[in-house]
């Protein structure tokens, strides 16, 4: 226990103590008193004294109450980062989920932010090729749900610049693949999550190559991924993927192109696995409207103060009041 102003509880401690030191003497003198005259010492004089000792026992409760005491308690808070990453490839202009894959993400996403505590720092990351950060982790979520509202769809994917991107905005540093791929040191970062809502489609230049994409590209850009996932994996970051679109997939025309577009579940449960996180299916907007509830965000304990001058004041008064109706009922007089 701590005080704010222990001078004033020196103070009030020392009123107390020499209030009890009184209150001993003058007992004292009356019993010698009372010997002398040959009178015992009545029931009603030790009533009337144990209303004297309340009355200083909540004197000296008071000290402690006007000294402002707190203590220290742990408290469990859903706090920490959120980073969600929204694809916004050409992929997600599909309407295998209604009325696309891209609006029935956002609503998600901004379903999501709408469930998070004022605690909780929420960012954004729109992800084509590269990577974009449209918006920093902030307090205030209403930025995020502008951030999300303004996505469109447009451009190719890269699942493994997502992820980078998002630990860059999490550790407000540039987070990039060292060379040959080497994982870098970004620290340790366990209150923060990312929610990746994507299709999974990991072209990284998807689009125009209608699958026509060599084996080596492929490799590369899943080793990419499998490279970022790892780096998350070693700062702490969970990252829950949301898989938005159907297997069956549906085609979509991206830039005079019609290409055939299906959800790619093997991509994002990697991810998940990967960095300790969860894959959530999601092939209709219904489904994804649950996503709020059922991504839970890792709980952190932190000492706070709890002030206690309240309780003390609460008993000291109890203890005063007690000292009063004792005297009064035995002598007729407060004090």
């Amino acid at each position: 226990m701590t005080f704010a102003n222990p001078v004033l509880l020196a103070v009030g401690l020392a009123v107390a103590a020499a209030l009890a030191c009184a209150a001993i003497a003058a007992t004292r003198r009356r019993a010698r008193a009372l010997a002398s005259a040959g009178v015992a010492a009545a029931g009603g004089r030790r009533a009337r004294l144990a209303g004297v000792w309340f009355t200083i026992a909540g004197i000296a409760v008071l000290a402690v109450a006007t000294a402002g005491p707190t203590v220290t308690v742990p408290v469990s808070h859903a706090r920490g980062t959120v980073i969600i990453a929204v694809d916004v490839s050409g992929s997600m202009a599909a309407t295998d989920v209604a009325p696309s894959r891209l609006s029935a993400a956002k609503k998600a996403a901004q379903s999501f932010v709408n469930a998070q505590p004022p605690s909780v720092d929420i960012g954004v990351v729109a992800f084509e090729q590269g990577g974009l950060e449209a918006a920093v982790p902030t307090a205030d979520h209403a930025a995020a749900l502008a951030a999300i509202g303004r996505l469109s769809a447009g451009g190719g994917t890269s699942l493994g610049s997502a992820i980078l991107a998002a630990l860059s905005a999490i550790t407000h540093r540039t987070v990039s693949l060292g060379p040959n791929g080497s994982v870098p040191s970004v620290g340790f970062w366990p209150s923060a999550t990312m929610v990746l809502f994507s299709d999974g489609q990991d072209g990284g230049a998807s689009g125009a190559s209608g699958g026509s994409t060599s084996t080596s590209t492929s490799t590369s850009t899943s080793s990419g991924t499998d490279t970022a996932a790892a780096v998350a994996a070693k700062a702490g970051v969970h990252v829950d993927t949301v898989g938005v679109g159907t297997v069956a997939g549906t085609t979509v025309d991206v830039e005079g192109y019609h290409l055939f577009t299906g959800l790619d579940e093997a991509t994002l449960k990697t991810i998940s696995q990967t960095t300790g996180g969860t894959y959530h299916p999601a092939s209709n907007a219904s489904e994804l409207d649950g996503i709020a509830s059922s991504i839970n965000l890792r709980l952190t304990v932190t000492n706070q103060p709890l002030p206690l001058a309240g309780a003390f004041i609460a008993f000291a008064l109890a203890l005063l009041v007690a000292g009063a109706v004792l005297t009064v009922a035995r002598t007729g007089r407060v004090v």
